[in-house]
């Protein structure tokens, strides 16, 4: 895990290996210096440079960068920016998924207080690491805190995002068994009514030809006197 503190006088970066719930381990901290008088295309190129050698050498997993917030000097947080975004570019161009954490997720996420000074977090990073002295400058030890915070937040993002996707899946495979019930019983209502027509309609069929032989009133007087005409005709 890469984790970059962006500025363009100073840039710090941080290497850190290990897994949510085990020892962190450092693998290597510095910070890139920028030359305040050197035209800025050269700075952010130094930086470009220098990222890139350290994702080269390391092979980082992820990349944690400080997101920049609104501060009083619109100049540095200009120039925090472009740094910052450089780290996004580089990383991008070599896919590698990029996080971004405010100050004071880092700091609530290594010391469990959001307003926690730098003296808090050097400490803080210091027993993390298990290492012999503080990392110095504080710009160093902000890297290394954004790559501890994004290691263990990510792994229980990881965790959540997989738990939603599974009741997501879940969700849809019993509405999907649901639609499945209701279409089988709607064919099955369908073929009832289809096989119960023809059967009711052959039986009104019979009960008319039966009615049709039956001969109705008039016809069966006028077959009564014709037969007792021929009767008296006959005696």
């Amino acid at each position: 895990m890469l984790g970059v503190d962006p500025g363009l006088t100073r840039c710090g970066l941080g290497v850190i290996d290990g897994e949510p719930g085990r020892t962190l381990t450092l693998v290597s901290t510095d910070v890139v210096c920028t030359a305040a008088t050197d035209d800025i295309g050269r700075r952010l190129l130094v930086l470009e440079e220098q990222i890139e050698r350290w994702l080269t050498l390391y092979q980082p997993d992820a990349v944690a960068v400080e997101r920049v917030f609104s501060q009083h000097n619109v100049r540095t947080v200009m120039g925090t920016a472009q740094a910052g975004a450089v780290a996004i570019v580089c990383a991008a161009r070599r896919g590698l998924p990029v996080a971004l954490h405010t100050p004071s997720e880092v700091k609530a996420a290594v010391t469990g207080n959001g307003r926690a000074g730098k003296a808090q977090v050097t400490e803080m990073v210091t027993r993390l690491l298990r290492m012999a002295d503080p990392p110095r400058p504080a710009d160093s030890a902000d890297a290394l805190a954004l790559a501890i915070c994004h290691l263990w937040r990510g792994g229980a993002q990881a965790r959540l995002a997989a738990a939603t996707s599974a009741a997501a899946a879940a969700s849809a495979a019993a509405a999907a068994t649901r639609a499945a019930a209701a279409a089988g019983a709607q064919a099955a209502a369908s073929a009832g009514t289809r096989a119960a027509a023809p059967a009711g309609t052959q039986a009104a069929a019979a009960a008319g030809t039966a009615a049709s032989a039956r001969p109705g009133p008039a016809a069966s007087a006028a077959a009564r006197a014709l037969a007792l005409y021929r009767a008296g005709g006959r005696r």
